[in-house]
């Protein structure tokens, strides 16, 4: 038996022991109710009304496994391969079940429809269980969200989504992330989150209203960052880059924020939608279109 990470929840992380057999992985019925925090004979149980059902055919994912007693005699115990703990998992109801579905149609899906087979040399080696092609192809999402013409922050949140080994866009980690990464961001740099700069620099007297942008460099560096986790093979989650984009600001030593800002959304929209009502009336009141400017230089020619 080899103990691998599927996933991890909010809490902790969800560690199985599997047997890999045959290029593809197998557990027994108490392994499966471990896995799913059930008891064995709800394990037992659905798998029989599985065969029965005709879902799966019993004798092509059961195999046998000779296993020591602790009378030092040798049983024969069945073992599963990955078919039948899926079909189990989507009968069974418990959180981690519930987890280990959102992991099976979210991660296998990928790693496994698209093009990463079941006789894929990572689950011949279970320390490599991410093989190379999922680094490469980390590698090429980070390259193509570098190439975007996405804002900063969305290709913070990009890298979250598409390079986060578990992630769920319905969990509460997600959730909160995406509410705060953009002033996290803001604040890094400015000390002041997105709402708070669009209240104290949208004028209507200055060029463009006063606004700037100041983070692609620290954005660029964040990137570099990501680009490195990916060569080096390392795994990430979602928690993992939630950590990281605090700790990657802290290195480069600029402050965090800790909570949501002293001006709303709503009150910075409204400021700036009324400046931007007498920086539009300026605008055009300055504005000279092609025939304003011939009939200028018409009468300068004239005169």
């Amino acid at each position: 038996m080899n103990e691998i990470l599927l996933y991890k929840t909010d809490n902790a992380e969800v560690k199985v022991e599997i047997m890999l057999r045959n290029e593809n992985l197998w557990l027994t019925q108490a392994k499966m109710a471990e896995l799913f925090d059930v008891q064995k004979a709800a394990i037992s149980k659905h798998l029989k009304n599985i065969f029965a059902d005709g879902e799966l055919l019993e004798s092509s994912v059961v195999s046998k496994m000779e296993t020591t007693a602790s009378d030092g005699k040798n049983y024969q115990t069945n073992i599963y391969n990955l078919d039948a703990i899926i079909a189990v998992g989507y009968r069974i109801n418990s959180k981690k079940a519930t987890m280990f579905r959102i992991w099976a149609t979210q991660i296998l899906k990928e790693y496994i429809i698209k093009g990463f087979a079941m006789n894929d040399d990572r689950l011949k080696d279970p320390q490599n269980f991410f093989g190379k092609d999922y680094f490469e192809e980390q590698l090429e999402r980070i390259r193509e969200i570098r190439a975007s013409e996405r804002r900063f922050y969305q290709k913070i949140t990009d890298i979250y989504a598409k390079c986060s080994a578990d992630y769920s866009p319905d969990s509460q980690i997600t959730q909160d992330f995406f509410a705060t990464v953009q002033n996290k961001l803001h604040y890094a740099v400015t000390h002041q989150t997105a709402a708070e700069i669009i209240y104290t620099r949208a004028d209507s007297k200055k060029m463009n209203m006063g606004l700037r942008d100041t983070l692609n460099r620290i954005v660029t560096m964040y990137l570099d960052y990501a680009e490195l986790q990916a060569k080096r093979g390392q795994v990430m989650y979602m928690k993992d880059w939630v950590q990281k984009l605090n700790a990657f600001l802290q290195f480069n030593e600029r402050d965090i924020l800790e909570d949501k800002g002293k001006v709303t959304h709503e009150i910075a929209k409204a400021f700036a939608e009324g400046e931007f009502e007498k920086f539009r009336i300026i605008r055009d009141a300055n504005y000279k279109s092609d025939f304003d400017m011939l009939m200028e230089a018409t009468a300068s020619y004239r005169a």
